[in-house]
């Protein structure tokens, strides 16, 4: 959810993301927070409560997981590198498209991990744990925590475009600076 409290800040907190992996007993799920101050986010935190992570940025002041500074990979072969994904659910009507671009980035990469929780994907991808994201049909609230944390970490984060307003952005595109070019160019080919 999208909270505003006054013309200069708003906050985006998914209380539980990861809610279908929370409601089956899964423990990849997020409380997540991210603040905007006049249009760009500052403050971040994604809190894995079953891991007792916490990740957490401050524009300027980089990214962290508890008390350790937090770097992307630094992978240069999309060929080497494990990429994670959120998949749609059935009756989502981009669901061709993503098979599309699935089928593509599987053929391209090491590995595709879907772990069910947007924001710890892009923690992970802060962290180094992942080398790239992308998703599409994400809400704000889903993002804004972990696009920080990526950009504090080294990496990333766009639109399909390449554009960096990913907050009301149709896909989502995460990785260290080697990489992203490369997927997002994968990403774009698809379909046309």
């Amino acid at each position: 959810m999208c909270l505003r409290k006054d013309k200069s800040h708003r906050w985006y907190v998914d209380p539980i993301d990861g809610t279908t992996n929370f409601m089956h007993g899964i423990p990849q799920f997020a409380i997540s927070i991210g603040l905007e101050r006049e249009g760009q986010l500052v403050a971040a935190v994604v809190f894995a409560p079953v891991l007792d992570e916490m990740f957490w940025a401050e524009k300027g002041g980089g990214a962290w997981l508890n008390d350790r500074r937090l770097r992307v990979a630094g992978r240069k072969r999309l060929s080497a590198a494990v990429i994670a994904t959120g998949i749609p659910v059935a009756d989502w009507p981009g669901q061709e498209r993503y098979l599309a671009e699935l089928a593509a980035v599987m053929k391209a990469v090491s590995g595709v991990r879907r772990f069910g929780a947007a924001s710890l994907d892009l923690a992970y991808v802060a962290a180094g744990r992942f080398d790239g994201f992308w998703e599409r049909g994400l809400k704000p609230w889903d993002i804004a925590a972990g696009t920080l944390l990526v950009r504090e970490a080294g990496g990333l984060v766009t639109d399909e475009t390449g554009s960096h307003e990913v907050l009301s952005a149709q896909a989502t595109i995460a990785a260290n600076v080697d990489l992203h070019p490369e997927l997002l160019k994968l990403l774009a080919g698809v379909g046309t």
